[in-house]
């Protein structure tokens, strides 16, 4: 069986480093390992629109931002196929037809939609297209056959969504559906960043975010500006590192040679953090460390971003073609599911002849 990797984002606004952490940094890595036959990126425009139906234009615009992003990054569409999730119609018809095999119930107790519609105040307003979102996912991760899914942790119920869904549509109808597999960050740090107000997750709404294409004295300000231990008032006061912002950043970004590099009293952040638990190091030493290693994290992103800016035009073809490509990908899966639904009537030729001897002897009787 093909290795094939399916991910994507919504464009609801620019990518942001809890978005790098978590997923588009490994996509990367995972594209240049070599071990993936194919590999689909995908701008969730329909997905966002769940939320936005009153403000396309959001979505619209930032579309251009998150490939930006995908680029600056280090995708390319040499290796991975970038496109956009509306100019793939057949995923629409997928979802339709997934829709028969999931409860209303099933969906009441997914934790990522329960957790998303109190986040957006729906409470009984809840337009259904956001409601049945887990059931649109389950179509964009099987149109492609998907066999990897790399996304943040707050996404495994998504995953496992899918996977009962593929387990009903290949036990009804004896389809071949390939069941995904959901692959998270090794660094725990990474599953999920959160804001840089210690909210639990960072959020475009919240104001709490640090952005791929923020300018370095954007970064500055906002890493200065961070949430650290309350209780640490005073140098000599020991901090707490568990929960800390600052250090959750740290664990996530920085490596040994950043010490060697800013902070040469210590080899590495081990050290850093038991001098910071017992007292004795400010929470300002420590940001200025951290603003050093992110800014030498977005620095070559935020370049290469500007460069790939100067030529918006071939950005869209980058989509344009990657869009064609995936289309022709999954208008072959729904093919294969509309013949195990039996629902191909005019290529059925057997249905055809029998149908057709059928009413000839009625005919003659």
């Amino acid at each position: 069986m093909s290795k094939i990797i399916l991910t994507g984002d919504r464009p609801t606004g620019r990518l942001h480093v809890g978005h790098y952490v978590g997923s588009l940094a490994e996509r990367v890595r995972l594209q240049n390992s070599g071990l993936y036959d194919e590999i689909y990126i995908m701008i969730a425009d329909a997905q966002a629109l769940t939320d936005n139906a009153d403000n396309p234009e959001k979505v619209r615009q930032n579309i251009i931002e998150v490939a930006l992003d995908y680029l600056a990054c280090g995708l390319d569409p040499a290796k991975s196929t970038l496109f956009i999730q509306s100019q793939v119609p057949e995923l629409c018809e997928m979802t339709f037809y997934y829709m028969d095999l999931v409860t209303v119930s099933r969906l009441q107790r997914n934790p990522t939609v329960k957790s998303e519609i109190q986040m957006r105040n729906f409470e009984t307003s809840i337009p259904v297209g956001f409601f049945t979102y887990p059931i649109s996912q389950a179509a964009d991760i099987t149109a492609f056959k998907a066999t990897t899914v790399p996304v943040g942790e707050d996404q495994a119920p998504m995953i496992e969504q899918t996977r009962e869904i593929v387990h009903k549509f290949n036990t009804v109808y004896g389809g071949n559906l390939v069941e995904p597999e959901i692959l998270l960050p090794d660094n725990k740090a990474c599953l999920r960043l959160p804001g840089i107000d210690g909210k639990a997750k960072m959020s475009k709404s919240l104001g709490n975010c640090i952005y791929l294409s923020d300018s370095e004295e954007e970064i500055k300000k906002k890493i200065m500006s961070m949430f650290t231990d309350p209780n640490h008032l005073r140098v000599q006061d020991p901090g707490q590192v568990e929960g800390n912002p600052v250090f959750i950043y740290l664990d996530a970004f920085c490596r040994d040679e950043h010490f060697e590099k800013y902070l040469p009293d210590y080899k590495n952040l081990d050290e850093l953090k038991a001098h910071y638990m017992r007292g004795g190091l400010g929470d300002v030493k420590v940001k200025k460390f951290l603003n050093n290693v992110i800014q030498d994290e977005l620095r070559p992103i935020r370049e290469r971003r500007k460069e790939i800016a100067k030529d918006i035009p071939a950005v869209y073809k980058i989509l344009e073609e990657g869009s064609i490509k995936a289309e022709k990908k999954a208008a072959q899966t729904l093919a294969e599911m509309k013949r195990a639904m039996k629902i191909n009537y005019f290529e059925d030729k057997e249905l055809i002849a029998e149908q057709a001897a059928r009413f000839s002897s009625e005919a003659d009787a």
